[in-house]
């Protein structure tokens, strides 16, 4: 029974550790399968006297004019000294595939003065992309998180105020020129390069497709075969294997931020046996100055007299502990917790470790 019991493990283990893998499309981005960023600039209207002060963003007054002429509205020479108007930067992302009359979101930044965008209406902006060329026109009502408070003395802002977002504010007016239907071969991108998981990525479409397609050509790139494939589109073959489970591997890497004290150590750092002694200075210097004054009716003058108390205090170092080398990083945790000493003190000791030559990882310093 327990014979049979150890065979249905074994064999419940390869499902398990593919179960537990990534996505093919979350390790990997695929040739053509990307977004467009888009970019306008544009007016927001209807602001509750939060907007742009005309004299110091003057480029406001002449978008406001520009949009009144188009609109039949004479107003040369004339002078706008509303508060209700802001200039923004209007950006968004043309999502794959996008077919004209879909909607996209876009998010609004003021680039005056305006303190404020809540409430206010972003009038009919054009996006543009990289080439020039407009694919998209946003225009709706803001959704500002921030909120401002302020009185005669006092100011207080909580969040951003001046950006928000218009889910769905913009409709693609223009299709990105891109026939995936009649690619030939695709190339699959590692997001983070490796070659052991861009081989396990190339055996693992080979065998759910049953044919030899996936070619490895470096740490980054795996290309494929359309053509023999056997699938009647490329979009039929990428439904079919980017779901694949791939369990990507990772170099041995610290990354430790001195600021936050923060400490991140990847599965495969390993540490050789060491021994480690840590203690510290702290040094101490008090400033306790001294008025001394003339007596009563004497030809004196008030003196401060310095007074300066210096002290080192040596923190008793912990006792040579033993860090054993580690095979997993179950032990090396576990090793490094014995010493009971704070996470900026243990950054300094992994930076030690790592010259004495016996942390066996990448160390990273932000």
């Amino acid at each position: 029974m327990r014979t049979m019991l150890s065979a249905i493990i074994m064999l419940l283990l390869p499902v398990m550790s593919l179960a537990q893998g990534v996505r093919l499309k979350d390790l990997a981005n695929f040739e053509g399968v990307r977004g467009n960023d888009l970019v306008g600039y544009g007016l927001v209207v209807g602001l509750d006297g939060t907007g742009d002060g005309l004299r110091n963003s003057p480029f406001t007054e002449d978008m406001m004019s520009n949009i009144l002429e188009r609109l039949g509205v004479n107003v040369t020479g004339e002078q706008f000294r509303a508060k209700n108007v802001a200039a923004v930067i209007v950006t968004s992302q043309l999502q794959p595939f996008a077919r004209a009359g879909s909607k996209i979101d876009v998010t609004v930044s003021a680039i005056g003065d305006a303190s404020s965008l809540r409430g206010g209406t972003l009038v009919m902006t054009p996006l543009n992309a990289a080439d020039g060329q407009i694919y998209a026109v946003a225009q709706g009502s803001i959704i500002a998180g921030g909120v401002v408070a302020e009185g005669d003395a006092a100011r207080t802002v909580q969040g951003v105020p001046t950006a928000g977002s218009i889910p769905s504010g913009a409709i693609v007016e223009r299709e990105v020129a891109f026939d995936f239907g009649e690619m030939q071969s695709l190339t699959i991108a590692l997001k983070s390069p490796d070659f052991s998981t861009a081989y396990r990525v190339e055996r693992a479409i080979n065998v759910a497709t049953g044919a030899s397609i996936a070619n490895m050509s470096d740490s980054g790139t795996i290309a494929v075969d359309l053509n023999a494939s056997g699938q009647r589109s490329p979009a039929h073959l990428l439904a079919q294997i980017e779901n694949l489970r791939i369990e990507p591997d990772t170099l041995a890497r610290v990354v430790v931020d001195q600021r936050s004290g923060t400490i991140v150590i990847s599965e495969n750092v390993r540490v050789s046996r060491v021994a480690v002694s840590k203690g510290n200075l702290t040094l101490t210097v008090q400033e306790q100055p001294v008025v001394v004054q003339p007596n009563p009716f004497a030809e004196g003058e008030t003196v401060v007299v310095p007074r300066t108390g210096a002290q080192i205090a040596n923190t008793p170092a912990v006792s040579l502990a033993e860090v054993p080398g580690g095979t997993t990083l179950s032990d090396v945790i576990t090793g490094l917790n014995a010493l009971g000493i704070t996470p900026n003190d243990l950054i300094d000791i992994l930076k030690t470790i790592k010259a004495a030559g016996a942390l066996h990882a990448e160390f990273v310093v932000m």
